[in-house]
């Protein structure tokens, strides 16, 4: 199932977005990201905002955290959602982390950001508890305030038809999209806020 959806995913193409990875490329042969890989300046917004999906319903995937512990993403209703999908090798994705971290502090009492994780399960495992631990780790250095939440069978990006990294996704309080942005974005810019502010 999950290479059939890798598959899927590499043969519809790669749009043309700067400052994001593709997903044709394989996790083992794009290197891991770090602060290093992340360009000064990185916080350019350069990615794609899409309103074509507004008012559809969120999906209801189950996401897990390190621990084991599984939600609903339709759990997640009550207050607008941002969902961010990432990889640990994608250095766009590592690059803008830290302001999603102070994005979610910032707006802590009327907004929730997911960043969920697409690292794929080490060695073909469903299990995943290498993988679970190593984005754990890596999210804790890098953007501490956020949970580690992993979609370790690449549902939400299949779904969501997210060919590039990263991908994001605002929900309203009701579970309906509002847009989504693919590549790099500062979240903590005036423009991102009256984006946000679109949704309560």
């Amino acid at each position: 199932m999950l290479f059939s959806r890798s598959l899927t995913l590499a043969v519809l193409g790669l749009p043309l977005v700067l400052g994001a990875c593709d997903r044709e490329t394989a996790p083992e042969a794009q290197p891991q990201a770090s602060e290093a890989a992340a360009p000064k300046g990185a916080k350019a917004e350069s990615g794609v905002l899409d309103r074509s999906k507004q008012g559809s319903e969120m999906p209801d995937f189950v996401l897990k955290d390190a621990a084991g512990n599984q939600a609903k993403l339709a759990s997640f209703k009550g207050k607008p959602l941002l969902v961010n999908l990432w990889a640990t090798w994608c250095a766009p994705c590592v690059a803008e982390l830290p302001a999603l971290d102070k994005l979610a502090k910032d707006r802590a009492g009327s907004l929730t950001v997911l960043a969920v994780s697409q690292d794929l399960d080490s060695a073909g495992s469903t299990g995943g508890g290498g993988t679970d631990a190593k984005v754990a780790a890596f999210l804790k250095q890098r953007a501490p305030g956020l949970a580690p939440w992993r979609d370790g069978e690449n549902n939400l990006a299949f779904h969501y038809n997210a060919q590039t990294l990263p991908t994001t996704i605002y929900y309203d309080a009701q579970g309906r999209e509002v847009w989504r942005f693919t590549g790099a974005r500062e979240w903590t810019s005036g423009e991102t806020a009256k984006l946000l502010d679109e949704a309560r």
